[in-house]
């Protein structure tokens, strides 16, 4: 995660622990589909979300914390959605949300959004792979709520 500072690791338990989270993964930050379909759902929903009392909306992505600061620099100068970067997929893969890509960009996180209450998922949407069919988009979180 980047603050004024630079770099510095946030734990699980930081993000978690005694709140309710809309966490969503995707592929890559700055690809077309995340920067185009995904990132945006959760950016224009971020007051009905707090309305259902969720305290922070994530993003979490096999980036850099630079790159995921800059995402959100363009994407997102409101800071609505909290960039998580996961630059060796130790979170993405400790919950088993690791993709092989390949030569393409090698080991990333599935397309997902969940649901997180105090640490407990209570609600997940996984997409295929990397594509977008709306069971990680906004509109699914909000219905899961």
């Amino acid at each position: 995660m980047i603050i004024s500072d630079g770099p510095k690791p946030l734990s699980a338990k930081a993000v978690f622990a005694g709140k309710k989270v809309i966490l969503f993964g995707l592929p890559g930050a700055m690809t077309p589909t995340c920067s185009e379909k995904q990132l945006p759902g959760f950016i224009e929903a971020a007051a009905a979300f707090k309305a259902k009392g969720v305290d922070t909306i994530a993003c979490i992505s096999v980036n850099d914390p630079f790159v995921m600061n800059e995402w959100s620099k363009a994407k997102d100068p409101a800071k609505e959605v909290l960039m998580l970067a996961d630059g060796g997929a130790i979170f993405t893969k400790a919950v088993g949300l690791d993709m092989d890509t390949g030569n393409f960009g090698g080991v990333r996180c599935m397309r997902c959004a969940m649901v997180v209450e105090d640490g407990k998922v209570t609600a997940i949407g996984l997409e295929k792979g990397g594509a977008f069919e709306g069971a990680s988009s906004a509109v699914s979180m909000l219905k899961a709520l």
